[in-house]
Formats: structure tokens, C-alpha cells, sequence
């Protein structure tokens, strides 16, 4: 049976993702574009830092639930909402002028523009709607491998984004990185999204209620 501690762990590690996430976008929102360069940069790195452990918190609660049995209804709505918080909410501070270029610091920005992140909103709002209303129905309609590469490649491009935008003359492989990952974010965004649809086409149609 499981112990009161293993049922807690996985959802305590998916709460202190979310404080975790507080603390990501207080030290975005810190970076001060008229300070020094190494102001921007220490920020910056201390953002990442952060952001990966947020991330990687996010593996070992799954796997310790799985693992000790101990998958919960809060476990299944809380770390979904969680994981899209702290993505979402990086790409969108990605997006405003924080992380513009500053010529001054020859600082390039972080790539990411607004029609990203509308693209990005747009997949959650339609695959939250798609799963919810099927769900509803006592139907399981559980994330799938698509979902989940999409969820690691977001991750893995906005902790490298943010590195790239508050660093002085990054490397040119840093930028190339920063580039890719970015793109395939959007593709697999879009590819994630129609693999959803697809799966929900094929869910059976809900019976009329009879007069």
C-alpha cells in the first residue's frame, strides 16, 4: 500500500513547480534593460537555472506517481495546468520588449515573436476544449507522444532563448540553436495540434437524448 508520504510527494513537487515558476518570471521581470550588461546576464542566467529545474521537476513527479501508484485526479489536472503556465508564460515574456535586442550590449534578443505565442495559446485553448468535452463524457482522452515532445521541445527552447537573449555576442552555434529550436517549437505545435483533432474525430458521437 502506499505510504501517506508517496501519495503527497508527486503533488507537494507539482506545487513547488508553480512557486517555482513565480520565482522564473519574478527574475524576468527584474531585468532592467537600462542596468549593465552583467546585471542582464547574471538575471539571465539565474532565469534558466531556475526554469530548468521548474522543468526537470516535471519528469520526476510523473515518474514517482507512476511509479508508487499513486497517480491522483489533482496530480492530472494540476501538473498539465502547471507545465503550461510556466511554459506559456515564458514564451510570452520572450515575446515583449524585455527581450528585444539592446545594439548597445550587442544583446540579439530572444527570436521569439507575437504570432508565436498566439499560435501557441491557440493549440492549448483548442486541445484544453477538445479534452475537457470529451472527457466529460467518462471518455479518456490522455496526452499523447506528440504532446509530449512538443511539451520538451517548448522547454528545452525557452531555457535557450533566454540564455541567448542575455548574453553580450553569444556564439554563433548558440544563436543557430536558439533559431532551430524555436521553429520546431512552432512545427510541432501545429503537428501536436492535428494529431489531436485527429484522435477526437475518431471518438464516437454523442447520442441524442430520445423525446
Amino acid at each position: 500500500m502506499p505510504t501517506p508520504l508517496r501519495r503527497a510527494l508527486p503533488n507537494a513537487i507539482t506545487l513547488a513547480r508553480l512557486a517555482l515558476a513565480v520565482v522564473f518570471f519574478l527574475l524576468l521581470q527584474w531585468i532592467d534593460r537600462a542596468g549593465s550588461a552583467e546585471s542582464i546576464e547574471r538575471l539571465g542566467a539565474w532565469g534558466m537555472t531556475v526554469f530548468i529545474i521548474a522543468a526537470v521537476s516535471d519528469i520526476v513527479d510523473g515518474y514517482l506517481a507512476r511509479r508508487w501508484q499513486v497517480v491522483s485526479a489533482f496530480g492530472r489536472v494540476m501538473d498539465p495546468l502547471v507545465d503550461k503556465i510556466l511554459v506559456l508564460g515564458g514564451f510570452i515574456y520572450l515575446a515583449s520588449p524585455v527581450f528585444a535586442p539592446i545594439e548597445g550590449y550587442q544583446m540579439i534578443g530572444s527570436g521569439i515573436a507575437a504570432w508565436m505565442v498566439v499560435v501557441l495559446l491557440l493549440r492549448e485553448l483548442l486541445v484544453t476544449g477538445l479534452r475537457s468535452y470529451i472527457e466529460s463524457r467518462g471518455i479518456a482522452f490522455p496526452a499523447d507522444w506528440s504532446g509530449k515532445l512538443k511539451m520538451f521541445v517548448q522547454s528545452f527552447c525557452v531555457g535557450c532563448c533566454v540564455f541567448v537573449a542575455t548574453r553580450v555576442d553569444p556564439p554563433s552555434w548558440m544563436i543557430y540553436l536558439r533559431d532551430g529550436s524555436t521553429w520546431a517549437t512552432v512545427v510541432l505545435t501545429v503537428l501536436s495540434s492535428i494529431t489531436y483533432i485527429h484522435r477526437a474525430l475518431r471518438v464516437p458521437p454523442e447520442k441524442e437524448a430520445s423525446a
